[in-house]
């Protein structure tokens, strides 16, 4: 397997569990340089179409076009669709089957899919309801709210009102968050204090997604309510929704028991994930149907309220739906918990989920009244495509625009600021993850014509994004919408990029963390060890079948070739078996779970013992040039065995290869 695809499952915990796959993004700064031609901008941009009628006919027409072949393109089993307008069901309708084995068709209405970090509109739902009656206040410590502490950093507080906006600069937490056996889940609080994360950034300043901190309002809910989080939800959403088939209980409860759809893999052929558990539970944990979503939807656009049951005042809905954090005006906001998608003049307001075999969105349309949710129950529904055709297909379909798109020019100093290599602000910089950052990687360029190209970011048609200027620091997506905008700090070097998703930004890396030059330097390390190994292996075979006698050492050097020698297997055999293992069974581990706790302790055991061997072939690297009867190719030999040895370990503490057990 390429290593590609081994980073591919090392980034699954960052990018998939219970996350928004998206491209990497930068934070929103309070100000932005405003672009030089506003007559350039459009906002949001809009493209060129044929409008058809928004009706049932087709409605289902369209649906029927389009999920089929995504079905069959992603081996995907099935899938559930709702779209409304004005409170109207306009379609509704599932597609595929919710268990393959015995042919269950998928029920929009009783089939309960696994809706991830949908989860979290109802987490902040829940938390506005309890800040209408007096009892949170958004931009207090969150510490005030807890029975346990999060550690201090960066000397300012964390507020309810970061958590919302993933500006609590939390690194990435992966431990722990999915399982299929009840009985190995802990409770939400055990959870949240067992696998606290280190802060990345200070409060309110970089957007870094973060499920662990979603799982902190819940608990925060728990608390102040004196009730489970679980129900909570049930009491004071879904029942004055008639959300009849919607639960935060993880089995659900008996009477939903035979509801739930299977959940399947990359082959549908094989057998379910099972009943993924996700902790913490308000970042991931809903289970719900088309038509209760649609239930929520509706209540959502008419202002917090349906069929004489409310859940929120108008007021607090507004608030709720209003831009708190994103890099410039121009770009996409989000706001508390809920976040924008732009596409033609529509402002898609809502949230994306992923599990492991679940994948999802919900999006409403306030000025339209639109809801549009879309389930899909296999990996496939994962992959890059089948989300952003629907959104993207229905837009240009139902509300096409005109395309208005007009470049600028910059000076070359102007666009080349831009170039670089940057990384994901949503990632584990402490933990034994943190490994997967070098994979995370992505260089930006600027060709001759003006024209950036972001690394591996590619359209739906999967050729490479080509992104021009249209303002300062301001760039879009030719013949498309997507817009970049890039963030500076007060020098005026860029420092951060952000893309159309606000709950992440890329991260520009600094020289000692680019990929290219530690993965190079890693090779040549692993290179001249390997050199080592060949040299032993060599010399053994020749005493074997050819019954040369051993040379005599160098004098001072009979201990030497053993130090340099160990050390060279050790770092070769475990850094090819760490790549070998997550390619051959990466699949299978992700995410992580105490089962990984062994394999952690085992690399803390093997990278200790290289760096104690490091050690004394380091200092048989100095020792050498000691001994002026040694010959010149000797004493160059050990010193590049040494200066391998030096990077190895600076490798294994920088990127963690030796830490905490439980720090995955």
């Amino acid at each position: 397997m390429p290593l590609s695809r081994v980073a591919v499952r090392l980034l699954a915990i960052f990018a998939v569990f219970s996350g928004t796959v998206r491209p990497l993004q930068i934070p929103v700064t309070p100000t932005a340089p405003q672009p030089a031609h506003r007559a350039a901008e459009t906002t949001p941009p809009t493209v060129p179409g044929n409008e058809h009628a928004l009706e049932a006919a087709d409605l289902e027409a369209f649906f029927d076009g389009i999920l089929p072949l995504q079905l069959e393109r992603n081996d995907i089993a099935g899938a559930s669709v709702l779209v409304m307008q004005n409170g109207n069901v306009l379609l509704k309708k599932g597609y595929g089957y919710a268990d393959e084995k015995t042919n269950k068709p998928v029920n929009p209405d009783t089939t309960i899919f696994r809706l991830a970090s949908i989860s979290k509109l109802f987490t902040w739902v829940s938390v506005m309801q309890l800040e209408e009656q007096g009892k949170l206040d958004l931009d207090t410590d969150i510490n005030h709210y807890l029975d346990f502490q999060i550690a201090p950093a960066f000397g300012k507080p964390i507020a309810l009102r970061n958590l919302m906006t993933h500006t609590g600069g939390f690194e990435e937490e992966s431990n722990d968050i999915i399982f299929t056996d009840p009985k190995k889940v802990v409770s939400l609080r055990d959870f949240l204090i067992q696998n606290q994360p280190k802060r990345l950034f200070p409060p309110g300043t970089v957007p870094a997604y973060s499920n662990y901190g979603v799982g902190l309002a819940s608990y925060i809910v728990q608390r102040v309510s004196g009730m489970p989080f679980e129900q909570y939800v049930q009491d004071h959403v879904f029942a004055p929704l008639g959300m009849t088939h919607s639960t935060f209980y993880q089995p659900p409860p008996k009477a939903l028991a035979s509801s739930p759809s299977e959940g399947y893999r990359d082959d549908t052929q094989k057998p379910p994930v099972g009943f993924e558990i996700f902790n913490p539970v308000g970042a991931g944990g809903l289970s719900s149907t088309a038509a209760d979503m649609g239930r929520f939807g509706t209540a959502l656009l008419q202002g917090g309220e349906l069929d004489g049951q409310r859940i929120l005042k108008p007021e607090t809905l507004a608030a709720m739906w209003t831009p708190q954090f994103r890099a410039s005006d121009q770009m996409p906001p989000i706001a508390m918990g809920f976040y924008e998608t732009w596409r033609n003049h529509l402002r898609w307001i809502g949230h994306e989920g992923d599990l492991i075999a679940f994948h999802s969105l919900f999006f409403v349309e306030p000025t339209e009244k639109l809801v549009l949710f879309v389930s899909y129950n296999s990996a496939g529904g994962g992959d890059s495509k089948p989300r952003p055709e629907i959104i993207n297909m229905f837009t240009d379909r139902y509300f096409p625009g005109d395309m208005k798109q007009s470049f600028v020019s910059l000076s070359r100093q102007e666009l080349d600021a831009i170039k670089g290599r940057y990384q994901s602000t949503r990632r584990a910089d402490s933990t034994h993850l943190a490994l997967a950052n070098l994979f995370d990687q992505h260089s930006a360029d600027v060709n001759k014509a003006g024209i950036l190209h972001v690394e591996d970011f590619k359209d739906l048609r999967d050729h490479a994004i080509k992104w021009k200027p249209i303002g300062n620091d301001l760039w879009q997506e030719v013949d498309g919408q997507r817009r970049l905008f890039a963030i500076r700090d007060s020098s005026g070097k860029v420092i951060r990029l952000a893309y159309d998703f606000p709950g992440v930004q890329a991260q520009r890396v600094p020289w000692y963390e680019n990929s290219h030059f530690v993965l190079s330097a890693d090779g040549c390390s692993l290179a001249v060890l390997a050199c080592v190994i060949l040299a032993s292996l060599s010399r053994t075979a020749r005493r074997i079948f050819l019954k040369r006698p051993r040379p005599s050492p160098q004098p001072g050097t009979r201990w030497l070739p053993f130090v340099t020698q160990a050390a060279a297997w050790v770092w070769v055999t475990m850094l090819v078996s760490i790549l070998t293992f997550f390619a051959m069974r990466g699949d299978h581990l992700m995410p992580p779970t105490p089962a990984w706790d062994k394999y952690m302790l085992l690399i803390d055991v093997v990278t200790a013992f290289a760096m104690l061997l490091s050690f004394f072939a380091i200092l048989s690297g100095i020792r050498i040039w000691r001994r002026p009867e040694t010959r010149h190719i000797t004493r160059l030999k050990y010193s590049l065995v040494a200066l391998a040895c030096v990077f190895l370990c600076w490798f294994a503490i920088h990127w963690n290869l030796l830490g905490p057990v439980h720090r995955i």
